[in-house]
């Protein structure tokens, strides 16, 4: 059974960085597309990063591009969303999935990290 474990979450000032993981088990990720998510009170879910697990390929949402990277480990079987200069409209809770590949949608989601920006 798959499973997705984010940790790194946390209270951090405007300007400030954090460096979240998601540890990913339960079979091999090899050709899947793993992806950051969040999502802020009273705000729909969006994508803010993905990364192709065999290529490293990546993509990043428009307001993010510049301050955050996404990275993986392979050997760790872990996902990492480096984050800097964050802002207070950061503050979300974050989520990873993976996206099977062949599949449209994301089919695995973690339990979600909160990070919370303050001004």
């Amino acid at each position: 059974q798959v499973q997705l474990v984010e940790s790194g979450g946390g209270l951090v000032q405007a300007g400030g960085s954090l460096r979240l993981s998601c540890a990913a088990s339960g079979r091999t990720f090899s050709n899947d597309a793993m992806g950051w998510f969040r999502q802020a009170p009273g705000k729909e879910r969006e994508s803010v990063a993905r990364i192709r697990w065999s290529s490293g390929s990546t993509f990043y949402t428009d307001s993010v591009k510049g301050r955050f990277t996404i990275s993986r480990d392979n050997a760790k079987n872990t996902v990492y969303l480096q984050m800097n200069s964050l802002k207070p409209e950061d503050t979300a809770v974050y989520y990873c999935a993976v996206r099977t590949e062949g599949r449209s949608e994301y089919d695995y989601w973690g339990q979600g990290t909160q990070v919370t920006v303050s001004s």
